[in-house]
């Protein structure tokens, strides 16, 4: 008997011993400690999750809010994962029902469930709001209420990248705050329900947020995460081996032997879901409204050239918006060739034998060698006549003349994946009336509009491929390349590893440092 009753003791006390142990999520789970520091090369321009399309923002912001859908890759592909909607189905080709989480509470302690989501929805898709992201969802009618756990999402047409939208456009929002406290102060003032709780910001230095120990999902290891924006990358990477960060956001190619020979931090390179491409104005008065003329342009850039010499290897050609990562990608577009003499030849032909100056607008230090990057395709454009003045711009003013009713033309930098599909890709740059577009051709218009509004993934394939075909002929950007996204970071950050997809990667609820 005696001997029994040891047994079952020691069985007892091994169930206690495992429990301690037992990973994030659970009760027993050890307290969050420590502090983590991330720096990028630009500050938001605001905390409203609703109010920006910019990366900046959500490196910030994903740790702080949920989406119904989690976003992320598996094999290389994309795939979306319940988050605070537990589940989902259609009834039919327009009617979607969500089941909510329950138990879940915003940081401000509001319950999460159908009026949020149908109000941060309904938020996005009113128009006097001029959310960033409604585009991604004009196609929905309306949100109905089923019960306090299940909503109802009817859309004026089929909409297949639905799941894909509200996994990237969707951050939910508290409805009674953002009411009492206005956009105004929303916007520097951020209540989510996501792992980090906001703390402070303070602008141009740093975003100080701490864990929500009480995350539906499990606290963050991490008790205080630290967002600092370092515009200059050499300041970054210095402050990288020095210890003030812990981990550095794109690094440049030529500092990767600096930090892994510094003993104290590491590169990680993972290839990047970015598509790199100078944009064209073609709305207003000027050269580029001429198609000869920005084909002539993409002919005149050595884009292998610029990826050998600027990138040191680290990028591959693209043929249009879209890279091998991206749902409706056509592997059988074949970039523009090197060949200035063609060049040439279509300026004169489109009147500009002689050549013409043109401004190109782009950031400096918000993506790899961006003003290497322009600098080296003014030169090569030097060479076929065409005089290109640049203009560096810090991150925050290059937003606010993106979406200045001039915009930031008439050529300019940007690096773009948003959902990655072709819809959320190619719409909102590419569609006669989307915002941010200063590209206008009927024909593009109906081939993304059937690819939006069919739920079969073939035949959307077919669509984006003709799309892509036409956009790539009509040369409506300068297209460049798939880049790589290159982190600094310190050996004591542990638990953590970057995905193809920056807006994702620096979510750090599972990150953890040792002293």
């Amino acid at each position: 008997m005696k001997g029994l009753l040891k047994r079952v003791l020691l069985g007892f006390l091994c169930i206690c011993c495992i429990c301690l142990f037992e990973g994030p999520g659970e009760p027993w789970a050890a307290a969050p400690r420590g502090k983590l520091v991330v720096a990028q090369g630009a500050d938001p321009t605001t905390l409203d999750p609703h109010m920006h399309a910019e990366i900046p923002a959500n490196v910030v912001l994903h740790n702080m809010f949920d989406f119904p859908v989690k976003r992320g890759f598996k094999d290389g592909k994309l795939v979306h994962e319940p988050m605070l909607a537990t589940s989902w189905e259609t009834t039919n080709d327009t009617t979607w029902i969500f089941h909510l989480r329950k138990g879940v509470k915003f940081h401000n302690g509001e319950d999460f469930n159908a009026e949020a989501f149908k109000f941060s929805l309904d938020r996005i898709l009113n128009p006097a709001q001029k959310a960033r992201r409604r585009y991604l969802f004009t196609s929905v009618d309306r949100v109905e209420i089923v019960d306090p756990y299940t909503v109802k999402v009817i859309t004026k047409v089929p909409l297949p990248t639905l799941i894909i939208n509200l996994g990237y456009g969707m951050s939910l929002v508290p409805p009674k705050y953002v009411k009492e406290k206005g956009d105004a102060y929303v916007a520097n003032n951020p209540v989510g329900t996501g792992p980090f709780k906001f703390v402070r910001w303070v602008k141009d230095d740093e975003i100080v947020m701490e864990a929500n120990e009480s995350y539906w999902g499990g606290a963050p290891k991490i008790k205080t995460l630290v967002i600092k924006p370092i515009p200059e990358t050499s300041t970054m990477v210095a402050a990288l081996v020095s210890g003030d960060i812990d981990i550095a956001k794109k690094v440049p190619i030529h500092l990767f032997p600096m930090i892994n020979k510094s003993n104290k931090a590491k590169i990680v390179a993972v290839p990047g879901g970015l598509t790199h491409n100078i944009h064209f104005d073609t709305k207003a008065e000027g050269p580029l409204r001429d198609k000869r003329v920005r084909q002539a342009i993409n002919y005149a850039v050595d884009k292998d050239a610029i990826i050998k010499h600027v990138l040191e290897g680290y990028g591959i050609p693209v043929a249009s918006p879209l890279n091998p990562s991206h749902f409706g990608y056509d592997p059988n577009l074949k970039p523009y060739p090197y060949a200035p003499e063609k060049a040439k030849a279509l300026l004169k032909e489109a009147g500009y034998g002689d050549g013409f100056s043109i401004t190109l607008n782009a950031t400096s230090g918000h993506y790899v060698k961006d003003k290497e990057i322009v600098e080296a395709i003014a030169g090569q454009l030097g060479k076929v006549g065409i005089n290109v003045k640049v203009q560096l711009h810090e991150y925050g003013s290059f937003m606010k003349k993106l979406y200045s009713p001039e915009g930031a033309g008439p050529m300019y930098l940007m690096g773009w994946a948003l959902t990655f599909d072709a819809d959320g890709i190619l719409t909102s740059y590419l569609t006669c009336d989307a915002a941010l577009s200063r590209y206008c051709n009927k024909q593009v218009d109906t081939l993304l509009a059937q690819g939006r509004s069919t739920l079969d993934e073939k035949k959307r394939e077919g669509i984006y491929s003709q799309a892509t075909q036409l956009i790539h002929e009509e040369a409506t950007y300068l297209f460049l390349h798939q880049g790589y996204d290159a982190y600094g970071v310190s050996n004591r950050v542990q638990d953590w590893k970057p995905i193809s997809d920056e807006s994702y990667t620096l979510i750090m609820r599972d990150a953890s440092v040792k002293d």
